[in-house]
């Protein structure tokens, strides 16, 4: 309610005062036409002293609730002209008759009621302000004793009821309506008067249904807001559908914007800012709860922002979907669908060729069996790989583009990461071959990516690549590749920074362990200690009759190294003298130096340099240790002379598979053409023949002929060794959970040891329950474990 007016001082009545005899009548007369007066506006003439002595003799002497009474029906009175003098005359027709008014008539006589009855209202306020400096006494002693409204709040009370509520000429019927119109034309565009709308409703919220003056009584909240609230409702339902029809996903999200910062300052401005939270949800739940997931939807929608990446109307998005739901639900939903979508688009785009059939020994009783298949075998494997970098590169060109819309538009709601990582991780694992691409993409790096990129290029590739290796379920698969990926780098010295390998091990071991690094370490060091034994071999032959040749050997621990490798097929050969007494030399210094061991020579992953001369012209060659077995048998031929392929069979003893590979190289190919073939094919058939090619020449001193074929795809073959030594080490490493857990709980149900067994296993892979009760019925029949009599489906553990 409005606050009264300033109160006067009281002062003290004149002596003798109190003996004085009061007529009411008389008095009252003079109080009624002077407060007349007051209404009429005329009070300048009036001595208020004057009239604040004759209240205070009528309260003095016990006329306090005539005198209470007879001004209330005086404001009573005052009240019921005024409505029909200032008021009735201006009540829009439209309500009196119960018609719709057209546009000019809302806007002019709706102005002018509304200017009206805040002329009224102001009057009414300032007349009992003065009203109340006059009845002083009476409101301090009177009331205060008989626990009565004021003469002021009597007075708001009689404003309420017979200007607002005025049930004959329904002047507050008559306000809400020509506020609700008002607050229509403006929302249709129209340009309104604010300042009348804002002190009417002032007026509203000044006034309270009941004397207790509750706030949540006020007139504004009884009486107006509910009827704004409802028809607020049904405009915005409207408007919803409108929009939908007429815009694009865009233009609806900055309308509705719009539309909330127009509500927002029109509760600053025009109407009560109780009503803003009100408001705001109306058009919260009508413009954006209600239609936001078919506006995502829309051809122009989530998916169209997305894919082209505008971030304006992404966060926009972002902001007027947080308004209604703390968690982005429908956000996190339809985009991490649409990243799934174009996640698998890339999976599917491989169109990976059939994997190569794996390389199989010769059949040289066969002529038509050839050394082609090796060279087509290599191409279509190449063709994988690069489609495998493709696919790695693409994956993270889409990350990047999720992560800058994370970043501008998302404001890197925790939530939305969150759904975002779990999509990626997703389609990456719908992928089988995701992990061995994974690490392709880190070799290709390693070999020739990296090179000319500063330390913080270099730093950034490799974080992309751990934060691919996080998505992957099965990180067991992917050591797998990655160990036989960097055990080709180390041997075959591709790797363009040993610093950049031991980062990439030490970024994987924060994410995943030293458990999981180990091994990788382990084939460092064994390089390591490579070079130290080879420099104290060469040390050791200086000293005594050294060797015709140079000799550097890498001595790899067979647990540390993969099985491609390091396997048991050594692939053994017929060394030429030379080589052979090098060869004889370290194993004797290797074997004196570690008693007890045994050495595999492995001539298949070696190489060789070797120096020839053509034309006069002196090269430098790099070539396989199968190569450089095949070029020095023809150290024993005489110029003009050729062997065939059965004789270099014979003389090398090297397996056909790798005599056919090696000899495509030496032979073929032809900026590597150190020997002729006869007939002269592109196939190396057993019948061929073979000498040295005179006329070879190459501008380059030193160059390398390649055989060993670099790292690629896998092939159907290899795939299936893979999978199954996989499998294998999965077995073992469920047991190995299994026992560990089971030797510190002793019982355990079957449900939580299943559970616990995944715990503990799921940062290297996620096992299948039928995987893990495959191994407890495997350690039951091994006597590990036993089924606890009369429970079944609880284990103990057996010492």
């Amino acid at each position: 309610m409005a606050s009264r007016g300033p109160r006067g001082k009281i002062r003290p009545p004149r002596r003798g005062l109190v003996t004085d005899q009061v007529d009411f009548d008389e008095v009252w007369a003079v109080l009624a036409q002077s407060l007349g007066e007051i209404h009429h506006k005329n009070a300048s003439a009036l001595s208020f002293e004057a009239l604040y002595r004759n209240a205070y003799k009528l309260v003095l002497k016990k006329y306090g609730d005539r005198l209470y009474n007879q001004v209330g029906q005086l404001v009573t009175e005052h009240l019921q002209y005024v409505a029909v003098r200032d008021v009735k005359p201006l009540v829009p027709s439209a309500v009196v008759t119960g018609t719709v008014g057209s546009a000019i008539e809302k806007r002019n006589g709706g102005s002018k009621f509304l200017e009206q009855l805040k002329a009224v209202w102001e009057d009414h306020q300032l007349c009992m302000s003065m009203i109340t400096d006059v009845l002083m006494y009476m409101n301090r002693v009177y009331c205060t004793d008989h626990k009565l409204p004021t003469t002021y709040a009597t007075g708001m009370g009689l404003f309420r009821e017979h200007i607002l509520r005025n049930s004959q000429y329904k002047i507050g019927t008559a306000l809400n309506k020509v506020i609700l119109d008002q607050i229509q034309m403006e929302r249709e565009g129209d340009i309104i008067s604010h300042g009348p709308i804002k002190s009417c409703v002032h007026m509203l919220e000044s006034l309270y249904e009941t004397e207790e003056e509750n706030d949540n009584e006020k007139v504004y909240l009884t009486s107006f807001e509910n009827e704004f609230i409802d028809t607020s409702t049904e405009f915005y339902r409207a408007e919803a559908q409108k929009l939908l029809q007429e815009c694009d996903a865009a233009t609806y999200l900055r309308r509705v914007d719009k539309r909330l910062r127009e509500e927002r300052d029109r509760c600053a401005d025009t109407i009560s800012s109780l009503t803003a939270p009100r408001i705001q949800a109306v058009v919260e739940k009508e413009l954006i709860t209600n239609t936001i997931k078919e506006v995502m939807s829309m051809d122009s929608g989530i998916r169209s922002m997305l894919d082209h990446e505008k971030i304006v109307d992404l966060s926009l998005l972002y902001r007027l979907i947080s308004r209604v739901d703390k968690h982005k639900n429908v956000l996190k939903d339809m985009a991490c669908d649409r990243l799934i979508e174009l996640g698998r688009n890339i999976n599917s785009s491989l169109k990976t060729p059939p994997a190569p059939p794996p390389p199989q020994p010769q059949d040289i009783s066969n002529p038509s069996t050839s050394g082609a298949a090796a060279v087509k075998e290599e191409k279509a494997a190449s063709s994988a790989t690069l489609m495998a970098i493709k696919w790695v590169n693409d994956v993270l060109a889409l990350k990047d583009k999720y992560d800058r819309i994370w970043e501008q538009a998302w404001e890197k709601d925790k939530g939305i990461e969150t759904a975002i990582t779990r999509a990626f991780t997703k389609f990456i694992n719908d992928l089988q071959e995701g992990p061995e691409y994974i690490s392709l993409f880190i070799d290709h790096n390693l070999q020739r990516g990296i090179k000319g990129r500063t330390e913080s290029e270099v730093d950034d590739v490799l974080d992309k690549a751990v934060i691919l290796f996080k998505y992957l379920t099965d990180k067991d698969l992917f050591e797998r590749h990655y160990k036989n990926h960097l055990s080709k780098r180390l041997l075959h010295n591709k790797s363009l920074s040993h610093d950049a390998e031991k980062q990439m091990i030490s970024k994987l071991k924060v994410e995943v362990g030293v458990a999981f690094t180990s091994k990788l370490e382990g084939m460092f060091k064994d390089m390591h200690l490579s070079e130290e034994m080879t420099s104290e071999f060469r040390r050791k032959q200086q000293e005594g009759e050294a060797l015709k040749i140079d000799l550097s050997v890498n001595v790899l621990t067979s647990t540390f190294w993969p099985a491609k490798a390091v396997g048991i097929d050594s692939k053994p050969c017929s060394y030429p003298p030379i080589v052979e007494e090098a060869r004889e030399a370290f194993t004797a210094y290797y074997l004196q130096r570690h008693s007890g061991r045994k050495l595999i020579w492995k001539p298949n992953m070696g190489t060789a340099d070797i120096k020839v001369a053509f034309k006069g012209r002196k090269h430098e060659i790099n070539v396989s240790t199968f190569a450089m077995v095949i070029l020095l048998a023809f150290n024993n031929v005489a110029p003009g002379e050729s062997l065939s392929f059965t004789d270099l069979k014979s003389i090398t003893m090297i397996p056909d598979e790798d005599l056919i590979r090696n000899l495509q190289s030496l032979a073929v190919a032809k900026s590597t053409r150190l020997l002729t073939k006869k007939p002269m094919s592109k196939d190396v058939k057993p019948t061929d023949v073979f000498s040295i090619n005179e006329s070879f020449s190459n501008p380059k001193i030193r160059f390398r002929i390649g055989v060993v074929a670099l790292n690629r795809v896998e092939n159907d073959k290899e795939k299936k060794e893979t999978s199954d030594s996989v499998a294998k080490d999965r077995d073992q490493q469920i047991e190995a959970a299994v026992v560990r857990i089971m030797k510190q709980r002793k019982t355990l149900s079957h449900q939580q040891l299943v559970i616990e067994v995944i715990e503990q296993l799921k940062h290297r892979f996620a096992p299948d329950m039928g995987s893990i009760k495959r191994r407890i019925d495997s350690l039951i029949d091994r006597e590990y474990l036993d089924r606890v009599e009369g429970s079944r489906e609880t284990y103990q553990y057996l010492a």
